[in-house]
């Protein structure tokens, strides 16, 4: 070791000391919280504000989404300390879900993964864990349509959002691309991958499959087969990478929501989500908005969906800026009650913060 690096050196282990001491003090101080509140240890508005403060305080080299990961995992192992919990994804293990998931909560979190979104929901509904996470829509392949129709009919509400940049992998049991006859994944995978797999491997078959974990469990089994997928998979299942981040648009992202049984206390960044449906009359979609504007709500989505209460009916899923208890939102909310044939107040949650 040259003698420029020793002194360097000894200033990251003294600082990786001073980092143990507070982070320990951290976590008795939310065992002495956990002690004095009621109710769960896990409280979202609370854990936003936290990366929320860390994010604007952070003046680099580490980026925002670094600092964003570490706090969170600081975080759930605090939060172990004060209670157990399990959070419900759509699995098997592999998947991008199980991303989402560990990335909102953090790796100190029980998991539990599911067979549908149906089940995600029936487990929160039942009490069988505290917390769902759920895929609701893709940047480039748009809304799932299970979890639209499931928000609508649930007691759950919406506690929490995942933004998850997707990047997909290809991986097989070989390091050889032109050995690959067959590529199995999700078909929503497979679509958002076609570009390069039409420049790439122009000759493969294109197999969809439930998931993309299942995908990797059968590339791993057979010879010139390859599967794509999150980097996680390939650890998983044994298997090499032969590309990474093959994606045909560089900033394709998957939005989860977080479903519980309670509502969550205002953060200060928040949206709120609902679903309502209009009398089928001339402009009653925009008498229906009115609200929202005179009110100066800014909506961040609209998505329409069949009713499946009678042909050709429609409900209206609509995503806001801010709380339900904010007074301008509150005030919106009171005349779209007044005006929607039906109104469904999903939850209100704090927005993503990285």
């Amino acid at each position: 070791m040259s003698d420029s690096l020793k002194p360097l050196r000894g200033r990251i282990d003294a600082l990786d000391r001073r980092l143990v001491k507070l982070l320990s003090a951290r976590a008795r101080l939310a065992q002495h919280i956990g002690r004095l509140k009621e109710g769960a240890a896990y409280r979202p508005e609370r854990e936003a504000q936290v990366l929320r403060g860390i994010v604007a305080a952070n003046r680099g080299p580490l980026p925002d989404s670094a600092l964003a990961r570490l706090f969170t995992e600081i975080m759930s192992a605090c939060r172990a300390l004060e209670d157990s919990m399990t959070a419900a994804y759509l699995g098997p293990e592999g998947t991008f879900s199980q991303e989402a998931a560990v990335k909102h909560f953090g790796g100190h979190t029980a998991f539990a993964p599911c067979g549908s979104i149906d089940e995600v929901f029936r487990r929160v509904e039942t009490g069988g864990v505290g917390y769902g996470v759920v895929p609701v829509e893709n940047s480039t392949e748009g809304a799932i349509g299970r979890t639209l129709d499931l928000l609508l009919a649930t007691p759950a509400r919406v506690c929490g959002e995942v933004m998850l940049p997707i990047r997909q992998c290809l991986m097989a049991r070989s390091g050889r691309l032109g050995a690959i006859r067959k590529v199995y994944s999700h078909a929503q995978s497979l679509s958002q991958c076609q570009q390069w797999l039409a420049r790439n491997l122009p000759q493969a078959g294109r197999i969809a499959v439930v998931s993309n974990a299942e995908a990797a469990r059968l590339a791993a089994r057979e010879r010139g087969v390859a599967a794509i997928g999150p980097r996680s998979a390939a650890a998983l299942y044994g298997l090499k990478l032969l590309a990474r981040n093959i994606e045909d648009e560089a900033k394709n992202t998957t939005r989860f929501l977080v479903i519980a049984e309670h509502d969550t206390a205002p953060s200060g960044r928040d949206k709120t989500s609902l679903v309502m449906s209009t009398r089928n009359v001339p402009g009653a979609m925009h008498e229906l908005l009115t609200p929202l504007a005179v009110n100066q709500v800014s909506m961040t989505r609209l998505e329409s969906r069949p009713s499946r209460t009678g042909l050709w009916e429609y409900v209206f899923y609509v995503d806001v800026e801010g709380h339900q208890q904010d007074p301008n939102v509150a005030r919106a909310l009171a005349e779209l009650k007044q005006k929607a044939s039906f109104l469904k107040i999903l939850g209100s949650y704090p927005a993503a913060v990285a």
